[in-house]
C-alpha cells in the first residue's frame, strides 16, 4: 500500500521533471498519411515531397500509402474510419469536398467526419489534346463540340474529382455537350488523349506540361486567372473568350473529427515550416503551383464552401448522384 507521504514525494518529483510525465508528446511515433489517389499523380507527388518536409520538423517518419478507387472514396473512408489519435491522416484533392454532390451515399460527412489541417497548395490545370485532331484553337474546339453534341471525347478521372469539375465547369460556361467518359484516375487517361482516342481533358502541369513541350499533346489554355510563368505561352481560357472562368485543383491535409486539441495545430505548425523549405518551393514552381495560406479554421471553411459551389454546378448541369 502506497503511503500518503510517498505519494506527494512522487508527485513532487513529476512536477519539478525529474520524473517523466505519463503522457507523450505528440507525435511519439510515425505518422501515415492515407491519399486517395494512384502513385504519380499531382496528389501523391505533393504530398510525398511535403510529408519529407514536415517529418524534419516532427521528429518521426511518416509513411505514405495510396488508397486509390472508388474515384478517391476508398481512401476517404479509410481515414474516416481510422482512429481519431493524430496518427493517420488524409491527403486530399478537391474531390474530398466534391464528391457529395455525385453521390447518394459517398460514405462520409465532410463537415462531421474531418477537420481541415491546411491546404499544401492550388495548381491550375492545362486544357490539352491530341495534336492531330481539327480543333486546333479553344474557339474551334467548342465550335466543333456545339456543332456535334456528345461527339467529342472529354476524359476524366472519375464522377466528382477535381478534373471532372473542371470539365464541368468548361460545360457549364459554354454550353457545351461532351461525351463525358470517366477512367480509374487521370493518369489512366492521359494515354488516350495522347494517342487520339479522346479528344481533350484536363490535367495537372506536372504530367501533361512536358508533354506539351514535346509536342506529344496541344495546350487549349490554362485555368488559372492569369498566365503561369512556367507556361508563359499558354493562354488562359479566361482571355479566350471566357472571361469568368477559372479553376484550381487544391490539395491539402486533413485529420479524423474529434483528433487530441493539440495535433491539429501541431501538424498545421509543420506544414507551414514545409511549406517554407526550398525542396518544397522548387517542387512548386515546376508545377505552377502556390504554396497554400490557410489556417486550419480557415482551410475547413473553405473546403464547406466549395462543397455548397459543387452542389451548384452539379445541380445546374443535371448530374444525378449515383
Amino acid at each position: 500500500m502506497i503511503s500518503k507521504r510517498h505519494l506527494l514525494a512522487t508527485c513532487a518529483l513529476v512536477a519539478f521533471g525529474i520524473l517523466p510525465a505519463q503522457a507523450d508528446t505528440y507525435p511519439s511515433r510515425p505518422i501515415r498519411i492515407i491519399v486517395h489517389s494512384s502513385p504519380g499523380a499531382l496528389l501523391d507527388v505533393t504530398t510525398r515531397v511535403v510529408a519529407q518536409e514536415m517529418s524534419k520538423d516532427l521528429g518521426q517518419p511518416i509513411v505514405i500509402e495510396n488508397r486509390p478507387g472508388a474515384d478517391g472514396l476508398l481512401g476517404i473512408r479509410a481515414v474516416k474510419a481510422a482512429p481519431a489519435d493524430g496518427y493517420t491522416l488524409l491527403a486530399a484533392a478537391n474531390t474530398v469536398a466534391q464528391l457529395p454532390a455525385f453521390r447518394k451515399e459517398p460514405g462520409y460527412d465532410l463537415e462531421k467526419d474531418f477537420t481541415g489541417i491546411g491546404m499544401m497548395n492550388r495548381a491550375p490545370f492545362l486544357f490539352v489534346g491530341p495534336p492531330g485532331q481539327p480543333s486546333k484553337t479553344l474557339a474551334e474546339l467548342i465550335a466543333n463540340a456545339k456543332a456535334q453534341p456528345g461527339q467529342l471525347v472529354m476524359a476524366h478521372a472519375g464522377k466528382g474529382t477535381s478534373v471532372h469539375m473542371a470539365a464541368a465547369l468548361f460545360f457549364h460556361q459554354t454550353g457545351t455537350k461532351f461525351l463525358d467518359v470517366p477512367y480509374k484516375g487521370a493518369a489512366a487517361a492521359l494515354p488516350d488523349v495522347v494517342g487520339g482516342r479522346a479528344n481533350v481533358m484536363f490535367d495537372g502541369a506536372n504530367s501533361s506540361g512536358p508533354l506539351v513541350k514535346e509536342g506529344k499533346l496541344r495546350a487549349f489554355g490554362i485555368t488559372s486567372t492569369t498566365r503561369s510563368p512556367v507556361f508563359p505561352d499558354i493562354p488562359t481560357l479566361a482571355e479566350q473568350g471566357l472571361p469568368n472562368y477559372s479553376f484550381y485543383v487544391y490539395l491539402g491535409l486533413l485529420a479524423p473529427a474529434n483528433v487530441p486539441k493539440d495535433v491539429v495545430p501541431r501538424l498545421a505548425k509543420a506544414l507551414r515550416t514545409a511549406l517554407a523549405s526550398e525542396p518544397v518551393k522548387e517542387r512548386f514552381r515546376n508545377d505552377a503551383a502556390e504554396a497554400g495560406r490557410m489556417s486550419p479554421e480557415e482551410f475547413t471553411k473553405f473546403l464547406k464552401e466549395d462543397a455548397a459551389r459543387t452542389e451548384k454546378v452539379a445541380t445546374d448541369l443535371g448530374y444525378a448522384k449515383e
